[in-house]
């Protein structure tokens, strides 16, 4: 298992904290919802696996603006 949290990334990280987090939370949710193995392989943390990822730039995320 690696490391849960990702802190040094977290520590460096230059961009908007709220987008991060809110992409977290949603590749958090799609994980539990799929029922992914990597998340049963670190004690049940998705979001934890899920900001280890976009950190290390495993899965990526855009933003919308919304505008139509």
């Amino acid at each position: 298992m690696d490391t849960i949290f990702p802190l040094e990334q977290l520590a460096s990280f230059n961009g908007n904290i709220y987008e991060i987090t809110v992409a977290a939370s949603r590749r958090a949710y799609q994980m539990a919802k799929i029922g992914d193995l990597e998340i049963e392989r670190n004690a049940g943390k998705a979001v934890s696996v899920a900001a280890r990822q976009l950190f290390c730039g495993t899965v990526s995320y855009r933003i919308e603006d919304g505008r139509e």
